[in-house]
C-alpha cells in the first residue's frame, strides 16, 4: 500500500514545440518539426506521477472556468486526481516548451491566473487529515498555505526549482519550512555539493537536500553528513528533459516514503526521470512501481557515496 500525500501547485494545459536550437533563429512564419498538446504544470505532473506510483494522491490546485480549465479537468479525472482540493478560478494556467533536438527546453508557464486566486485554506486543511507528506511547490498560491501543513505536524517536501541564491526572499517561506529540499543545478553559484552543504547548514530543520544535475544525474546530501552521488541513466536517449525535475522529485519521494531508504530511492528516480525524458512528450507516459522496478533492474545506477560537511 503507498504513502498518502498531498500536492499542492499548478494543472496546466502545456503545448511542447519542436525547434531547432537555442537561441531561437527569427523568423516571420516557421513550420515545427513536431508538436504535442498534454497536461503540465508542477503539482498535476508530480501528482501524476505518485499516482501512478501507487500513491494515495490529493491534489490542491486551480482550475479556470474556460475553454482551457474544461481540457485540464479532464486530464486530472483521468488520472483520478480530480477531488476536492481542485477549486475553480476564473482562468486556467497554460505552458508553453520549447523543445531543441537535443532535448534541451525552454519553458513559458503563465502562472498570473491561477496565482491571483486564493486557494481555500479549508480545502487544504481537509486534504492534510492522515496524510503523510505535503508537496508544496513554489508557486504563489501556495505560500499561504505553508503554515497549515506546518502546525498539523506534516513533513514537508519542496523543490525550488531554478533558485540561484540561498539568500532569495522568494523563496524564504518554503525553505524555512522543508524537510526535504530539491533543487536544479542549472542556476546555482557554485557546485552542487556545496551548494547542499551551504543549504543543510543555512537551514538545521531539513533532514535532506538534492540537486538535479542533468547529464550528470543526481546528489543528495543527508543531515547525518552523507553525500549520495547517482549518475545519470538515460534507457531511451533523450528527447525532451521538460519533465525531468519534477520526475526526480517525485519518483525519489515516492521511493523513500515506502523504502525509508534515501540511497535507494535516489537510485529510483534517475531511472525513473531518465526514462521519461526519453519520450517525446514526457509529461503523458507514466510506470507503475513494478515496472520502475524492473526498469532499474534493467539499467543500475552507479551510486558513489562522500560527505558535504567533511573536506574533500
Amino acid at each position: 500500500m503507498g504513502s498518502r500525500i498531498v500536492v499542492a501547485g499548478v494543472a496546466s494545459l502545456a503545448v511542447h514545440l519542436a525547434v531547432d536550437g537555442f537561441p531561437v533563429r527569427y523568423a516571420p512564419v516557421s513550420t515545427p518539426a513536431w508538436l504535442d498538446t498534454g497536461p503540465g504544470g508542477a503539482g498535476a505532473q508530480i501528482a501524476t506521477i505518485l499516482k501512478g506510483l501507487g500513491d494515495e494522491v490529493d491534489l490542491c490546485t486551480v482550475v479556470g472556468a474556460d475553454a482551457a480549465g474544461a481540457i485540464v479537468r479532464e486530464q486530472l479525472r483521468a488520472a483520478e486526481l480530480d477531488g476536492p482540493g481542485v477549486v475553480e478560478g476564473p482562468a486556467s494556467s497554460q505552458t508553453v516548451v520549447l523543445v531543441a533536438p537535443d532535448g534541451q527546453r525552454m519553458v513559458y508557464p503563465h502562472l498570473a491566473v491561477v496565482n491571483a486566486v486564493r486557494y481555500p485554506e479549508s480545502r487544504f486543511v481537509q486534504a492534510l487529515s492522515g496524510a503523510d507528506l505535503a508537496i508544496l511547490t513554489n508557486t504563489d498560491f501556495v505560500r499561504a498555505l505553508l503554515p497549515a501543513a506546518v502546525l498539523r505536524g506534516v513533513p514537508i517536501a519542496v523543490d525550488v526549482n531554478v533558485i540561484a541564491d540561498i539568500n532569495e526572499v522568494y523563496y524564504a517561506p518554503w525553505l524555512d519550512v522543508a524537510d526535504i529540499i530539491f533543487s536544479s543545478h542549472e542556476r546555482l553559484p557554485c557546485p552542487a555539493p556545496e551548494w547542499i552543504a551551504r543549504v543543510l547548514t543555512r537551514y538545521p530543520g531539513a533532514a535532506m537536500a538534492a540537486v538535479g544535475c542533468g547529464a550528470r544525474g543526481s546528489i543528495l546530501g543527508l543531515r547525518d553528513g552523507r553525500l549520495v552521488t547517482a549518475a545519470a541513466v538515460a534507457p531511451l536517449g533523450v528527447r525532451n528533459t521538460s519533465s525531468a525535475g519534477d520526475s526526480l522529485f517525485a519518483a525519489f519521494l515516492h521511493s523513500w516514503m515506502a523504502s525509508g531508504n534515501p540511497v535507494e530511492a535516489l537510485g529510483d528516480a534517475v531511472v525513473f526521470a531518465g526514462w521519461r525524458i526519453g519520450h517525446r512528450q514526457p509529461t503523458s507516459v507514466l510506470l507503475n512501481e513494478s515496472e520502475l522496478a524492473q526498469l532499474r533492474s534493467r539499467h543500475p545506477v552507479r551510486i558513489s557515496l562522500g560527505w558535504w560537511d567533511q573536506p574533500s
